[in-house]
């Protein structure tokens, strides 16, 4: 967490240990697996929903729909409709969509770097 000294002169809503914050919101909006899953599987470019919905395997319909929303609305995906028939939609990262991505390219690091030693201290916990 970020620490007391470091938020000193930042307005009440960047403080992550408010509840009523609007940085509390939006990382509860992010810290999301399906979000994650989504920033991630959009770095790599544009995908339309189908497509999307192919790389993040598991994700339902309803909620893949609820999460792009929300990252749009959040500004880190942006949503283009092509007036097309059929209607083509495409996704794609903002700039603060993509350096998001880049934490979360870390965050699968670590998840690399530890899968064994997490899956040990399971192993321990559950016996």
């Amino acid at each position: 967490m970020v620490t007391k000294q470091l938020l000193t002169g930042l307005p009440e809503d960047a403080d992550l240990r408010r509840a009523d914050s609007l940085a509390r919101e939006i990382f509860s909006d992010v810290a999301n697996k399906w979000a994650l899953l989504i920033i991630e599987a959009l770095g790599e470019g544009t995908l339309r929903f189908g497509e999307l919905r192919n790389e993040v395997e598991g994700v339902s319909h309803k909620m893949l729909t609820q999460n792009l929303r929300m990252l749009e609305r959040n500004g880190l995906v942006e949503r283009t409709v092509h007036p097309v028939v059929p209607p083509r939609v495409e996704y794609t990262l903002t700039e603060p969509g993509r350096a998001l991505r880049a934490t979360i390219d870390g965050l699968c690091d670590w998840t690399h770097r530890y899968l064994g030693h997490i899956e040990t201290a399971r192993d321990r916990f559950d016996a």
